[in-house]
């Protein structure tokens, strides 16, 4: 069995039923999920819409108690939120009457954690993100790609073990979203932490991640795992001409369709 490290996380047939209106039965949203995340893996989560992607996320993240099955975090049962995990959304959930930079100390300050060394840092992950110049800036003088770039530097200040996506990358243009993705590999690359994102596209999936794991319809279980076995670094134009990326692309859309899973020689099992 492999090391677990302190961004390992582990989900043992977890499953979540949300409780509907009186006279109405649970909605089970996830079901008998198993997988593990290694330590600093990227493991990129795929499946149709309302399959329980964005609960699972939010189990690991603490926001959810699982019905039943675990979900551990560097070998230890999550029983609510953690420094050890921060999140970014899609929506950018930035403070309007922040500047980026008190958006980004906000990560620190939530967490009471302020101290003197706190603006060389959070002056650090504004370089990081790429935004150095633009501390004294609002969000609405800002770009739809660059207040996602606040929420990644926000969520990394506070230096966690795993990085918890949810389509972050989805309300932007498509220039801007590969323009993106390059920039998280690259940040990805110098941390080291172990992230699980979130998308609906395949080819993000595949840039992406060193794992793609596709669940089915809701409730949402392991439909397959697919291996990205392409080597890092990688860059998004520079990834789309490698020789197994379209055999990478074909086996994740015969996973997505319904029925055809038995075709899919490389799959291995969650």
């Amino acid at each position: 069995m492999a090391e677990v490290g302190p961004g390992t996380v582990e989900a043992r047939d977890v499953a979540i039923a949300y409780q509907m209106a009186r006279g109405q039965e649970p909605l089970v949203a996830l079901e008998g999920l198993s997988v593990t995340v290694s330590d600093g893996e990227f493991l990129v989560v795929v499946g149709p819409s309302g399959c329980g992607k964005s609960t699972f996320l939010n189990v690991i993240g603490g926001l959810f108690q699982p019905s039943a099955g675990e979900l551990l975090v560097g070998g230890r049962s999550v029983a609510g939120p953690g420094p050890d995990r921060a999140m970014v959304f899609q929506d950018y959930a930035l403070l309007p009457w922040r500047s980026v930079y008190d958006n980004v100390k906000f990560g620190l300050e939530v967490q009471g954690r302020l101290t003197g060394e706190s603006d060389a840092l959070i002056r650090e992950y504004i370089e990081l993100v790429g935004l150095t110049g633009f501390e004294k800036a609002y969000p609405r003088e800002l770009s739809g790609g660059m207040r996602q770039r606040v929420g990644l530097a926000r969520a990394l200040v506070t230096e966690p073990k795993i990085l918890l996506m949810d389509e972050p990358f989805a309300a932007i243009d498509a220039i801007t979203r590969e323009t993106m993705q390059d920039e998280l590999l690259r940040i990805v690359a110098k941390t080291g932490q172990t992230c699980v994102f979130i998308t609906h596209s395949v080819d993000e999936a595949i840039v992406l991640g060193d794992r793609i794991l596709v669940l089915t319809d809701r409730p949402g279980k392991v439909r397959g795992v697919i291996e990205v076995d392409i080597e890092r670094p990688r860059t998004v134009n520079t990834l789309r001409h490698h020789p197994n990326y379209a055999d990478i692309r074909d086996e994740l859309w015969r996973l997505l369709r319904k029925g055809d899973v038995g075709a899919v020689p490389k799959v291995v099992s969650a």
